[in-house]
């Protein structure tokens, strides 16, 4: 009775994919669906605007809570006009600076006294000092010189680089030859290099703006050049293509408009990144339907018969593995860091919008193009080709395809024992080097080494302390007793000096010192001397007689900021990787309705994370010399590997258990959804991580490591852990896998099948 409830249930179920098929590819329906899309995306364009038109990369990452944003509203309360954004022009002339040089400079900074870029606040008026005071804030070998110009708190990306802007084409109206442009650390020539927070929030931006063009079409001709090598068909490689410019002419207005009326923030990043995960993911979706439709046009004369087919055969798959990754990906709305919670809806309407363009624009373009969507290698039934090689006069050999997917499956079934543990072996050895992996949250590694910002903190810190790069600035409150937080601080070994005490202007208790660091101030290391500095001051107030000397302290600066993003990243881990675990555990429970299944895709999947990211170390940190890699891409990749590589195990794991709940042999289902499907997730595993490897051409640190590691991950479950590892353990578990669903009660899903030649197809409906 159970078992005719559940026959029950998939007709019902059957009953929707006939309908589904029959609304998005009937003679008149696919044409609706194509001029449906058309009419939505013309009229979303004309009333909404673009997604790139409201872009902000200007937004704050910490909340407002964090100790080193508060730190600095105190900052800015008790000391006004001391904060703002400094850009730290670097002039340099190796051989030395010479008095008409700094003559150029003095002229500089009276021309930006008289008229001031664009958000400027001040800058250190050298044209008022006499030559020997200016001479005295030279390096100890005088080639360098460094002019702050202060930025009003407030700007945004866009109008500090309106106003670096106007900064530089002042001095090129003061000096004849572009300083600018000069070659850095030049002997002869007098260069400039604009370094410092503003002129680092500008170079960061840039990167990310600068990449959108070149990203898009490197993963357009990417992916074309993958589809024509695999499929051999031009119409086919666009109609992925299609379908994505399709997708992303929806989602551009949709995001805009939301960004419009406050509802997300969206950044140059967000978007750069969401582009490869639509044409990724996007184009393994089409794939996905693409693949079941060329296989049923063997099997089928009549071509709408093969396409409603493929679409009852590919749809639950790719609405379960779109809803996976949706899911996934809106899971970093409980994020707190505010980089890892703008991604969380462009990312997920992405996939969304694209799941439903595959299951309705796509199928109704393939049904308009039918045939001629694979020409010239046209897909044709036995019957077909033997009359086509008749009327051609042609001697007709039988077709025999699968050969490797068919040798695969043999292997696994025939030695799943083995399989498993060579696999898990090779698995575990890459897992096994991520607890060595080292983190870094300092911007300016993941600079090109020829970025002005990076260069001029290059010749900062080799000319004077790095430090002078970041100060960090301390605040307390001594409510009037006398502390010895100066001596405390100067004798700390890391840092290089500390100002005179400076008290606040409204409440003379709450005094700030300045420190400049010995190292620099966005390192690792610097960043780990933030509690040490805390606890330091602590214990010389509670010394002093404070009560509650913590609540008395607070911390501003960039090296703060970088602590705080590291503790907020942590949390933000601990809390968004047990959701994403839980979410696809509860899908894959309710799609597969298996624990035992459950546990182990969700398994393998993580396995897979932690072996791409063991893999990943080696190959940047042995082959690439890089020290640590960004701190943001363990929880970008692992969102990303554990919902992507989960679709390849249900799409493939549910061809397994469509064959096995009508009867067939476990051996034999395994064996056939290996070989079936096999091609298809290579295909889409190959061009997923051929777009994600795009990242990697980037100027970028953070892409590049996100994008190799992504697509190491990608191209481990395509040709391991999907097509060795998981079938493997589904025949060493037998009826047990599908536990506790009726389905493993079934006697003959055990059974041994008999071996077949690879070329054959056996279809189960």
């Amino acid at each position: 009775m159970e078992w005719e409830n559940e026959e029950a249930g998939r007709q019902t179920n059957k009953s929707f994919l006939d309908h589904l098929s029959r609304g998005v590819a009937g003679p008149k329906s696919r044409w609706v669906i194509v001029l449906l899309w058309i009419v939505l995306i013309s009229v979303l364009t004309l009333i909404w605007p673009s997604v790139s038109k409201e872009e902000n990369d200007g937004a704050k990452n910490l909340a407002a809570t964090e100790p080193s944003v508060i730190a600095e509203e105190i900052a800015a309360k008790e000391f006004p006009g001391e904060d703002g954004i400094p850009a730290l022009v670097v002039w340099n002339r190796e051989k030395g600076l010479t008095e008409d040089d700094l003559a150029a400079i003095r002229q500089v900074t009276e021309a930006l006294t008289e008229k001031p870029a664009p958000g400027m606040q001040s800058v250190l008026p050298y044209h008022l000092l006499p030559l020997p005071a200016m001479q005295g804030s030279l390096s100890q070998d005088r080639s360098t010189l460094v002019m702050p110009v202060l930025f009003r708190n407030g700007l945004d990306s866009d109008q500090l680089k309106e106003g670096l802007e106007q900064l530089t084409a002042s001095v090129k109206t003061t000096i004849a030859d572009d300083p600018f442009t000069a070659a850095s650390r030049d002997p002869e020539l007098l260069n400039a290099r604009i370094t410092g927070p503003a002129g680092i929030a500008v170079d960061a931006t840039g990167l990310f703006k600068d990449a959108d063009v070149s990203l898009l079409i490197a993963t357009v001709i990417l992916v074309l050049v993958l589809l024509l090598f695999i499929y051999r068909s031009p119409v086919l490689a666009l109609i992925p293509i299609v379908a994505v410019g399709f997708a992303y002419g929806l989602i551009s207005p949709i995001l805009g408009k939301l960004a419009q009326e406050g509802i997300i923030v969206v950044d140059s990043q967000a978007i750069s990144i969401m582009t490869v995960l639509l044409f990724g993911a996007g184009t393994d979706y089409c794939l996905f339907l693409v693949a079941r439709y060329r296989t049923y046009l063997t099997l089928e004369a009549d071509k709408r018969k093969a396409l409603a087919r493929a679409i009852k055969g590919s749809a639950g798959a790719i609405a379960m593995s779109g809803l996976t990754v949706v899911l996934s990906l809106l899971a970093l709305l409980l994020t707190h860091y505010g980089a890892y919670h703008r991604f969380a809806i462009p990312f997920s309407l992405s996939i969304l919008v694209m799941g439903l363009a595959s299951l309705t624009l796509v199928p109704a373009l393939l049904a308009i193009m039918g045939r001629g969507s694979f020409f010239p290698v046209i897909p044709r039934t036995e019957a077909m080709r033997k009359d086509l090689a008749r009327r051609k006069g042609k001697l007709y050999r039988e077709r025999k395809t699968g050969k490797l997917g068919g040798a695969i499956g043999s292997l696994v079934t025939g030695k799943p024992v083995a399989v498993t543990v060579l696999s898990l072996v090779l698995l575990v050895g890459l897992a096994a080097f991520t607890p060595g992996i080292k983190v870094t949250y300092d911007i300016l590694s993941s600079f090109p080494g020829d970025m002005p910002s990076r260069e001029g903190f290059a010749t900062l810190g080799e000319k004077f302390n790095p430090g002078s790069l970041a100060p960090v600035q301390v605040m307390v409150d001594s409510e009037g007793k006398a502390t010895e937080v100066g001596d405390v601080l100067a004798k700390l070994p890391y840092v290089a000096s500390v100002s005179d005490p400076k008290e606040s202007a409204s409440n003379p208790t709450i005094v700030a010192y300045e420190l400049e660091l010995a190292i620099n101030p966005y390192s690792y290391e610097a960043m780990g001397h933030i509690p040490d500095i805390r606890q330091a001051v602590v214990e010389a107030l509670t010394k002093a007689g404070v009560p509650t000397a913590d609540e008395h302290v607070w911390i501003a600066g960039q090296t703060a900021q970088q602590h705080d993003t590291e503790e907020v990243t942590r949390r933000d881990s601990l809390t968004v990787m047990p959701v994403v675990i839980g979410l696809i555990a509860l899908l894959l429970l309710v799609y597969l309705r298996s624990i035992i299944a459950m546990l182990y895709l969700v398994g393998t999947v993580l396995l897979s994370f932690f072996s791409a990211l063991g893999l990943g170390w080696l190959i940047l940190h042995y082959g690439f010399g890089v020290d640590a890699i960004q701190g943001a891409i363990p929880l970008y990749t692992f969102v990303f590997l554990v919902a992507l590589g989960e679709d390849y195990n249900i799409f493939m794991v549910s061809s397994i258990w469509q064959k096995a709940r009508k009867g067939v042999p476990l051996r034999t289902a395994v064996s056939e959804g290996v070989k079936e499907t096999g091609s298809v997730i290579t295909s889409a595993g190959i061009i997923l991580a051929g777009t994600f490897a795009v990242l990697t051409n980037l100027p970028i640190q953070v892409l590049l490591q996100f994008g190799l590691i992504t697509a190491l991950g990608v191209l481990l479950d395509t040709f391991l852990v999907r097509p060795f590892l998981v079938p493997a353990i589904t025949v060493l578990l037998g009826r047990y896998a599908f536990w506790p669903s009726k389905a493993w009660k079934l006697p003959n899903t055990i059974s041994r099948a008999p071996r077949k030649e690879y070329g054959q197809t056996t279809s189960y409906e």
